[in-house]
């Protein structure tokens, strides 16, 4: 099986996955990715500050080729009540 590895990407710059996983293929890899780009965006909605600018992050998905997948999110938080 090949081996992905899935590098975090924010606007603090880029951490580089050294390990990665072995998956069976593209559904697997973007399964994988829907996770660790869920559990991103889950850590920086709570520590953003209630009213920001827009931020993004992403999963950069490569293998021993060379990039094979991107996923990317973008969230903006805005206070409502003042």
């Amino acid at each position: 099986m090949p081996r992905y590895y899935f590098d975090l990407r924010d606007e603090k710059g880029i951490a580089l996955d050294e390990e990665g996983l072995e998956l069976s293929g593209p559904r697997a890899v973007q399964a994988e990715a829907a996770k660790s780009v869920a559990d991103m965006a889950r850590d920086a909605v709570l520590s953003a500050p209630l009213t920001g600018g827009r931020q993004e992050m992403a999963i950069d998905v490569r293998d021993a080729g060379g990039p094979v997948m991107q996923v990317t999110f973008c969230f903006e938080i805005e206070d409502l009540t003042s």
